[in-house]
């Protein structure tokens, strides 16, 4: 009874499998099922490929490898040495999730969808099943999600954190393009790739509010968090300002103010601790009620300009009545 080599009961999820036996009689049956391929390998080659149908395995529907095995004394009668790889060729989908960074290295968690087929099975068996020795579905899911996140850490590290947020479906398409012309490379086909979610931390989060309402550049992401850590250590202070943790913070925040620009008046929020503007109703990084606590703020001395609490009597600086 001749050799039959099948690929049997395969799941809806399974992308590659390899029939285990690496001895090939000439004249087995080599069966094919409906969206797959097999693919013959050997020393990191691949060879011939088979699509759908019931093939008997001799020289003349073996070219490739014939030529291969003719060197080796006694080819065509005894049997030979090779892998039968078995390729689903129909569409698979995934999970991704990296954690990249921005230009400005600002951390980013992605994550999403991907739909992918094998377009190309000799190339996919030799970069991947072989060169990767992933010879399981499993293996094969792990390589393609680890390269997938591999090249969305790339992609996003040549944008800044504005661009990530306000311009994504550029930056999907963009990155998407990419992610086509990488695979390609490895006998894949991208279908379709799609941002599910994509978040930054708390503290960039802050920095992104203030860049989009226009009030501070992406230049100024340095300067913004030494005055949030400014407020923090000076909201501690029995003395930090005139009520519940109201600071003022000098021209550091806008540089090119003139001297006499008043100073900008910040709050440190109660639950977040958050540096936000006095006339908040709302912190706009947690967004805890601030319950017109901001009412009061500063005025400054009429004798010597000195800023000082509005509730104060006479200027702490010159000692002039107010």
């Amino acid at each position: 009874m001749p050799q039959v080599v099948e690929w049997l009961n395969p799941s809806a999820d399974d992308i590659v499998w390899r029939y285990p036996n690496e001895t090939i009689t000439w004249g087995a049956q080599l069966i094919v099922h409906e969206t797959e391929v097999a693919v013959f390998f050997r020393d990191g080659k691949a060879y011939d490929v088979f699509g759908p149908g019931r093939h008997t395995i001799t020289t003349l529907n073996l070219p490739l490898l014939t030529k291969v095995l003719s060197a080796i004394a006694g080819y065509g009668t005894s049997p030979f040495t090779a892998t039968v790889i078995f390729v689903s060729v129909k569409q698979f989908s995934g999970k991704y999730g990296a954690r990249a960074q921005t230009t400005e290295l600002a951390p980013l968690e992605v994550f999403g969808s991907f739909w992918f087929r094998v377009e190309n099975p000799q190339l996919f068996v030799v970069e991947i099943v072989g060169g990767q020795k992933a010879y399981t579905t499993g293996d094969v899911n792990n390589f393609i999600r680890g390269f997938i996140n591999e090249k969305m850490i790339d992609e996003l590290s040549k944008y800044d954190l504005l661009a990530v947020f306000t311009k994504l479906d550029e930056t999907s398409i963009t990155t998407k393009t990419a992610m086509i012309d990488s695979f390609k490379r490895l006998g894949l086909e991208v279908v379709d790739l799609k941002f599910e979610g994509i978040d930054t931390t708390p503290e960039y989060r802050e920095k992104l509010f203030w860049i989009k309402t226009g009030r501070i550049g992406t230049d100024e992401l340095l300067r913004m968090q030494t005055v949030k850590e400014t407020a923090k250590e000076l909201a501690k202070s029995p003395g930090a300002g005139v009520g519940t943790g109201l600071v003022l913070i000098p021209q550091i925040f806008q540089p090119g103010m003139a001297a006499s620009t008043p100073a900008v008046a910040l709050l440190a929020c109660p639950s977040c601790k958050a540096a936000i503007p006095a006339t908040s109703k709302f912190c706009p990084s947690c967004g805890t009620g601030l319950g017109g606590q901001t009412t009061s703020v500063s005025k400054y001395c009429s004798s010597c300009g000195h800023q000082v609490s509005v509730d104060s009597k006479f200027c702490p600086n010159c000692g002039a009545k107010q």
